[in-house]
């Protein structure tokens, strides 16, 4: 008979267990369930069965995030915001966050160029053959939440050219100028950090972590149409959706 195995002691640092305690300090906050104030010290180390060093660790990443502020007397206050911006319909910007207030678009550039031949390849385009591209800092009223490099097919990017790329969703455009709607997108999202000029331009710290969505997007009828390189301000923007299990990986034997 084989000698039972006993679990390892629990030697959890309170830098494990501040970790733990944030991540469901971070999801209350933004969920607004403190109403603008979170509760004492004292309290959050009762309901999380921890220390009060173990609680300040916590808020200390929490601020660190520019999600709190704290204060001698005041104590901790939400100070900053998420948007919700969802993966599982294939929305633009404004569409996403028109309950948020209103999304407005700064265009950095509009222009013909010859594409990379990595874009053109995505794009199904001939080597050589233009796209047309569209740079955009996008804004939730005064704050800046993303900095979006789009490259269109030709023959649609040339009549966005003459839409209103300031007030508008590209999406919305592609669908007006097209007259298809769009079907849908392949989408991957990784975290980069803030180079210089991204940073000033989001008004982020250089070196802070943002979203990097890379988007193909097609028309109902499978021709692509729209690739997009988005650098979101992580600070301000939480991606969520709704996931479904479809199939086993595995079989029962």
């Amino acid at each position: 008979m084989s000698a039972a195995i006993e679990p390892p002691p629990n030697r959890r640092s309170r830098a494990d267990r501040a970790r733990q305690v944030a991540d469901v300090l971070r999801q209350q906050t933004l969920a607004g369930a403190f109403a603008g104030t979170l509760p004492p010290e004292h309290d959050l180390a009762v309901e999380f069965a921890v220390s009060r060093n173990t609680v300040r660790a916590a808020l200390a990443l929490l601020k660190d995030e520019g999600l709190i502020d704290r204060a001698p007397r005041v104590g901790t206050q939400v100070s900053g915001r998420k948007f919700d911006h969802g993966i599982d319909t294939l929305l633009g910007l404004k569409e996403t966050l028109r309950e948020h207030g209103e999304v407005r678009n700064e265009v950095r550039a509009a222009l013909r160029l010859v594409p990379p031949p990595a874009v053109a390849r995505r794009l199904e385009l001939d080597r050589g053959e233009p796209a047309v591209y569209i740079e955009r800092l996008r804004y939730l009223g005064d704050l800046p939440l993303s900095l979006d490099l789009t490259y269109l097919v030709p023959d649609l990017g040339e009549e966005l050219l003459r839409r209103d790329l300031a007030g508008n969703d590209i999406f919305a455009l592609i669908e007006e100028v097209s007259g298809r709607p769009l079907g849908s997108a392949e989408l991957a999202i990784e975290s980069v950090n803030a180079d210089a000029h991204t940073a000033a331009a989001l008004q982020a710290p250089e070196g802070a972590a943002l979203l990097l969505l890379e988007r193909l997007t097609t028309l109902d009828d499978g021709r692509p149409v729209d690739l997009e390189y988005i650098r979101m301000r992580g600070d301000r923007i939480t991606m969520r959706g709704n996931l479904f299990r479809t199939s086993q990986p595995w079989e029962l034997t």
